[in-house]
């Protein structure tokens, strides 16, 4: 599948003039990462605020008490691969958006390969169907061969093997985010409908029931 809509030549000013989290993840979504020979489609997002006195206050953010060695990159400038790792074993990455010393981050859930399948299939061989490859944060960075040593890089730099095209869509689902315990309400999770590379909502069990 080839991305739809146009390719955005300021993606890095449209992430840096977002005005809302959800401005920043619509961005995002529909959009083409490439890291080195594979590229993939971004199909589902999540997107994360900052502190309590910043414009997006957020108490599920990595952000949310203040900057951190982990977290610096949320607070940089718009555009930066936020990469961390998750439950010990997997590599999740956010894309920063906002102005300078504004924390915030879109995290880039799920995704749909378009080129470098041999290479995915080496990462991910317990894979049933293509459409598993990238479904799911930690899964997407694993077939993506994301790490820490990715970590700050720059999107929109001159480095041609690490790249984000931004692409509009033209359809968007959102709903509540995954597996947070706080704000888990909010519907800051956004997807692409139709795409088999979604992943399946699944709420924290720390989080207030519905209601």
């Amino acid at each position: 599948m080839t991305p739809n809509g146009s390719v955005a030549s300021n993606g890095r000013e449209i992430l840096r003039d977002a005005d809302h989290p959800l401005t920043a993840a619509r961005a995002v979504l529909g959009a083409v990462l490439t890291v080195g020979s594979v590229r993939a489609r971004i199909v589902e997002v999540e997107t994360y605020g900052g502190e309590p006195d910043g414009p997006w206050p957020d108490p599920a953010a990595h952000s949310y008490r203040g900057r951190t060695p982990r977290n610096a990159v949320m607070f940089g400038d718009a555009g930066h691969l936020y990469v961390y790792r998750s439950y010990g074993m997997h590599f999740c990455a956010n894309v920063s958006y906002g102005r300078d010393g504004v924390a915030g981050g879109v995290l880039m859930r799920a995704a749909e390969i378009l080129s470098g399948d041999d290479l995915v299939a080496t990462r991910r061989p317990a894979i049933r169907r293509p459409s598993d490859a990238a479904r799911g944060p930690g899964n997407l960075g694993s077939a993506l061969g994301l790490s820490l040593d990715h970590n700050g890089i720059d999107l929109f730099g001159t480095d041609p093997g690490m790249s984000l095209e931004l692409c509009s869509v033209d359809e968007v689902r959102s709903g509540p985010r995954v597996g947070v315990a706080v704000a888990a309400d909010r519907p800051w999770r956004l997807w692409v409908p139709g795409s088999a590379a979604v992943s399946a909502y699944r709420r924290s069990p720390r989080a207030p029931a519905v209601g």
